[in-house]
């Protein structure tokens, strides 16, 4: 019978109390080939590239001009594009990387609940809630931050709690009151749409990622192995629109943050 992998991550072995999930190692080893990977483009800084450098600052280009295409600004495109950048290929590593041979199929068997499971060294780092909720919340707070340091605490603050424009609406009154309470009303509303933006960001990408894995479990179970590989096609396709989606959001949210905020009931 095929054991189907867990919703939580298992762990492999311990450093102190800290506990070292599968998947955990595959997103420290995706960090790592990034690592290695910048330094060799580092050391290349030839005037015509060629190679790794000319494929590096081609990649570059292509991402720096679909995040044009959002922010229309090239210079927020610039700060942008180290964030959302860095989210894609780290999200779509980590995608492509679940999949390679080994991974879910290599580990240690273990006496679990009265049953010997097989407990796999590596495991497809998305594939952990912990890990797609932290980048989830980076991403938010984060464009939280550059909203502030973009328009000011006060002058953000208010797309929330708009106790500003309730006070300034007495001064016009009548119609500018209602406006302004129900304005105050919807603030509120604007801060249950962030805590559902980490939901939406994190399970959105969790739940693909890990369906993928049941999936092609199940497939690999039931039938040779040849039989999964359009599976595999198929779970290459999301994993490339899962790294999409999330960035492209997340490009949304800080160029939503960073935008200027229209000013009513006259305020200068």
């Amino acid at each position: 019978m095929t054991n189907l992998p867990p919703l939580v991550a298992e762990p492999i072995f311990h450093i102190g109390s800290f506990p070292v999930t599968n998947a955990y190692i595959n997103s420290c080893l995706a960090v790592l080939c990034f690592f290695v990977l910048g330094l060799l483009l580092r050391k290349r800084t030839a005037l015509v590239p060629t190679g790794l450098q000319n494929a590096g600052e081609a990649l570059l280009e292509f991402m720096l001009k679909y995040v044009d295409q959002v922010t229309h600004d090239r210079r927020k495109s610039m700060q942008f594009l180290p964030i959302v950048g860095g989210m894609f290929l780290f999200i779509l590593f980590c995608n492509y990387f679940g999949i390679l041979p080994g991974t879910g199929s290599i580990g240690r068997h273990l006496l679990v609940e009265g049953q010997v499971e097989l407990v796999p060294f590596l495991r497809s780092a998305n594939s952990d809630l912990n890990l797609t909720l932290a980048m989830a919340v980076f991403a938010v707070f984060f464009s939280h931050i550059l909203g502030v340091a973009t328009i000011g605490f006060f002058r953000y603050a208010n797309k929330f709690i708009k106790i500003g424009d309730v006070v300034h609406s007495f001064s016009h009154g009548g119609v500018h009151i209602m406006t302004a309470l129900i304005e105050f009303g919807v603030g509120f509303l604007e801060i249950v749409s962030e805590v559902a933006k980490l939901v939406s960001l994190s399970f959105r990408l969790f739940g693909n990622v890990f369906a993928g894995e049941v999936l092609l479990t199940i497939m690999a179970g039931l039938f040779a192995y040849f039989v999964t590989l359009p599976f595999m096609l198929l779970v290459l396709i999301v994993g490339l629109v899962q790294s999409i989606v999330f960035a492209m959001l997340t490009l949304v949210y800080l160029s939503m943050a960073t935008a200027p905020i229209v000013v009513h009931h006259g305020e200068e």
